[in-house]
């Protein structure tokens, strides 16, 4: 049994009308096509770390509509295992004076058919699945989405 943890990140689908806002980054040397996307930090709410990814990654302040899936995926070569929560925000404001992550070489808002057509190279196929759901109307409630409750130190089970 793998002492490892799995990776849990928060990815953002913003639109606005017929596109969405993507982040080119690299990956492994690669240019490629994301979502707003990064880890949950210890200690932060799942919706609060996917507004301050979105934020870090785009300089937009977004509000979260819905929860479209969980992805898991398993990497082929390192094992790794990691968990996608996909959400769903409209943009709020765009904060130009927000630092950008170094990571990211640009954002751009882009038509969301070309980005399904493949025309856009992505970073993961969790990516283009997590938009296909999207678009296809798949939506679960953020209220599914608990807040944190006690510490298990002091449940009384």
């Amino acid at each position: 049994m793998s002492t490892a943890y799995p990776h849990l990140t928060a990815a953002v689908i913003v639109t606005e009308a017929d596109r969405i806002l993507m982040v080119h980054e690299k990956d492994n040397g690669i240019k490629v096509w994301n979502q707003p996307a990064g880890h949950i930090e210890v200690g932060e709410s799942l919706t609060d770390g996917a507004l301050r990814e979105t934020l870090e990654e785009t300089r937009y302040e977004v509000a979260l509509t819905h929860l479209v899936g969980i992805y898991q995926t398993k990497s082929p070569i390192s094992g790794l295992h990691y968990v996608r929560l996909c959400f769903a925000a409209r943009p709020v404001r765009l904060v130009e004076n927000a630092p950008l992550d170094a990571d990211i070489e640009e954002v751009r808002w882009l038509p969301i058919d070309e980005v399904l057509a493949g025309d856009y190279p992505l970073r993961h196929p969790s990516v283009h699945q997590c938009l296909a759901d999207h678009q296809a109307g798949q939506r679960f409630p953020l209220e599914c989405i608990k807040p944190f409750t006690a510490s298990m130190e002091t449940s009384t089970r």
